[in-house]
């Protein structure tokens, strides 16, 4: 089964999920930083004994029940690994980090992608399509669908190398992957604030995007790429940031 921190809402919710598995059942739970307390507090007999506690009437004729469950495996996933609470990370029996696909690693799900759609293309235009995905492979599915459509278009629905970039320039995807937003951070770190270090709060009404979207969806790869540093005192434009924005104003 599969479900996410944030849809479990209730306590009798994960419990009517976990008494409804089967033996060898896999539980899947997305985002599992976002369970409530109570609710998460429900998974720690689960995971460790396979019981569960319900509670049956109300008041002085309440009652506790103990079910025994099947056995099951459960699999969390989260993006923010620091708010998962220690009791709940604690009882994972293996713990695994996810790194970026590789460029070849992308490629093939990109070929794997136009097949199912149906797209017509040369190889070196998945590639420049999946240069710019991130190494993340929602990126690379929805790049391929929005160059498809613009082949569609302005084509026959043939995806060329020649036709891949003007979409991708279009879209305001540099070759490095960087959208519109990233390279607005890298423009304002770097001429704002003359590189840096500058503080989230501050960066973040200077743009103005909210902090946990900045920390969430456009540092970690900026970070990763090696275009910014986090500091104590904040952030700060690499040499290699400065470049990309070199390269722009050429």
């Amino acid at each position: 089964q599969v479900t996410s921190g944030p849809a479990i809402e209730k306590a009798g919710e994960l419990v009517a999920i976990l008494t409804s598995l089967e033996d060898g059942s896999v539980l899947f739970i997305d985002e599992i930083h976002r369970l409530g307390k109570p609710i998460e507090e429900i998974l720690y007999p689960a995971m460790e004994e396979r019981e569960v506690d319900i509670v049956i009437g109300k008041g002085r004729g309440a009652r506790a029940i103990r079910i025994r469950l099947p056995r099951f495996t459960l699999v969390g996933a989260t993006t923010r690994f620091g708010l998962v609470s220690p009791p709940l990370r604690d009882r994972f029996g293996i713990i695994e980090r996810l790194d970026y696909y590789s460029p070849e690693e992308i490629l093939k799900i990109a070929e794997r992608s136009a097949k199912i759609l149906n797209v017509k293309y040369e190889t070196d235009a998945l590639r420049e399509i999946s240069n710019r995905s991130r190494g993340t492979p929602r990126i690379v599915n929805r790049l391929i669908k929005r160059v498809r459509d613009y082949a569609e278009v302005k084509g026959n629905g043939f995806i060329s190398r020649s036709l891949a970039l003007e979409a991708l320039n279009l879209f305001e995807i540099e070759e490095h992957g960087l959208d519109r937003e990233d390279l607005r951070i890298l423009e304002t770190i770097a001429y704002k604030f003359g590189g840096g270090p500058v503080g989230i709060e501050t960066l973040s009404s200077a743009i103005g995007e909210s902090s946990e979207t900045i920390e969430e969806i456009y540092e970690p790869y900026l970070i990763k790429m090696g275009y910014i540093e986090k500091t104590p005192r904040g952030r700060i434009i690499t040499q290699n940031g400065l470049e990309i924005l070199k390269a722009r104003e050429k």
